[in-house]
């Protein structure tokens, strides 16, 4: 596994942990993402994920730049969903892959070992593929509950998915889908190393608690 500078290996391990904040687009006329950002911050969350579906690449990017230009480097990593170039254009700290995506041995052609590849992960199978033949740096895993940031979603894994997932891989893998602040503890127990989490932070009322709420278990 590989990391740009700043981030050495122990310092990445490190970051990959607790609060993973997703800033979706489809938030932007609700809330302002560069004000939540800068809220995750002063929080001390230390990995976040531009998330853009809807836009043009060059409203993408644009987006991501300003987003990028918040995020403290060596604090904070910056990554971005599904987009090799948009992560390269913005000097991201890597980029995020579902399923569909591109394979991760062509991603890594792309970025070479400048970036981490994270990977989004469903079911067994699916760990077990990243984690002996594909090599990402980590893993999302999920959903873990039914969630309404994506309309269609994977079948729901639940927590009983999460624990038996995870005597088989030594990647962090990070739970998402549906999660809120009552059952972060219990994903920490049965071995999440995090939570990959967009509108239980973007439609909280009380950002500033509700970051205290996702991290708090993982301290």
């Amino acid at each position: 596994m590989t990391v740009s500078p700043p981030y050495s290996e122990s310092t990445r391990d490190q970051l990959l942990r607790g609060l993973y904040l997703i800033l979706d687009s489809a938030w932007a006329p609700h809330c302002s993402l560069e004000d939540v950002l800068q809220k995750a911050v002063e929080a001390g969350v230390r990995i976040v994920q531009y998330r853009d579906k809807s836009n043009s690449m060059q409203e993408a990017y644009e987006r991501a730049k300003v987003l990028r230009a918040i995020a403290p480097r060596g604090k904070m990593l910056f990554i971005v969903n599904d987009r090799c170039d948009l992560a390269l254009a913005v000097d991201a700290d890597g980029v995020h892959l579902g399923q569909e995506d591109l394979p991760v041995a062509l991603a890594r052609r792309i970025v070479g070992k400048k970036l981490l590849i994270g990977l989004s992960t469903h079911t067994i199978e699916q760990v077990r593929a990243a984690t002996m033949t594909e090599w990402p740096d980590y893993l999302g895993f999920g959903p873990i509950f039914p969630t309404a940031t994506k309309a269609q979603h994977d079948p729901v894994v639940g927590i009983e998915g999460l624990s038996r997932i995870r005597p088989l891989t030594t990647l962090p893998v990070f739970a998402i889908g549906g999660i809120m602040p009552p059952i972060v503890s219990r994903l920490r127990e049965v071995g999440a190393d995090g939570v990959a989490v967009a509108s239980g932070i973007l439609g909280a009322t009380n950002r500033q608690e509700s970051f205290r709420q996702f991290m708090d278990p993982f301290i």
